[in-house]
């Protein structure tokens, strides 16, 4: 997975943090959650603040 795939990423984080409020999280302990998923395979510094913001929607509407 690459910070593009929003919606991989978000399907993974919730699998894997099921009882955490991605409306609660942080941009910074997100790109840590992210970097830390095993099947994320990218550079940690090529995110930025868009791609986060993209990542916690997705992982918002995997919520709902």
């Amino acid at each position: 997975m690459k910070w593009t795939d929003s919606l991989e990423v978000a399907i993974a984080l919730d699998e894997k943090f099921p009882d955490v409020d991605p409306l609660q999280i942080g941009f910074v302990d997100l790109h840590k959650r992210v970097c830390g998923l095993e099947e994320f395979d990218d550079e940690p510094d090529h995110s930025g603040e868009r791609i986060l913001e993209a990542i916690q929607m997705a992982w918002i509407e995997e919520k709902s």
